[in-house]
């Protein structure tokens, strides 16, 4: 409990620093989540630029809203990635209905770093696996593939899902399940053995 007091402290008193223009607490907090809301965008766009220029939305908006982080709701990292969850599947929902063609190839760009314990070997083959289930994902229908994002690769709770996304529990754990079935399809037509 105390360690939790302790680091909502933290996040109170980095936020109030941001707030009086403190420039090295913002960076701290860039520092801190731009990887992950990047990932994050990434899974959802399957677009290096787009990635980036939502990774970049998502900090302007948490600059904006730094006045209504509540520091006895919950710690920093929750309230965060929740906003940058909301502005990335608001996104990609506005994709669906207008897509474009992103043109960007898969292969090129890589958002994982390697463990220092891998070989080359082992990293090479992990990275390939992993762009292999993007693009595996990435056949999924936007439904589908929204509800598995969340959560096999964010983690979320059903509850959190249903939050998110404003549908029933029963849809979201139907959505999942008939997500991984598919995406299970299309990784034996693609020849993905798991790990």
């Amino acid at each position: 409990m105390g360690a939790q007091l302790a680091l909502t402290s933290t996040d109170a008193e980095l936020v109030q620093r941001c707030a009086e223009g403190d420039q090295q607490a913002w960076a701290e907090i860039v520092r801190q989540y731009s990887r992950r809301i990047y990932n994050l965008a990434y899974r959802f766009t399957a677009s290096h630029s787009a990635a980036e220029d939502l990774t970049q939305e998502v900090f302007i908006r948490v600059y904006r809203s730094l006045n209504q982080y509540d520091p006895t709701l919950g710690d920093l990292s929750n309230w965060l990635m929740r906003l940058a969850r909301n502005l990335i599947i608001d996104d990609y929902r506005k994709r669906q209905r207008t897509p474009t063609d992103s043109g960007d190839d898969l292969a090129v760009h890589e958002y994982h770093l390697p463990s220092a314990t891998d070989s080359p070997q082992r990293t090479l083959e992990r990275r390939e696996r992993r762009l292999q289930v993007l693009a595996a994902i990435n056949k999924l229908s936007h439904d589908l593939r929204e509800c598995v994002i969340l959560r096999d690769i964010e983690e979320l709770t059903y509850q959190e899902i249903v939050d998110l996304l404003r549908i029933p529990e029963g849809t979201v754990k139907s959505r999942i399940n008939r997500g991984r079935i598919e995406l299970a399809k299309v990784l034996r037509r693609m020849k993905v053995s798991p790990d």
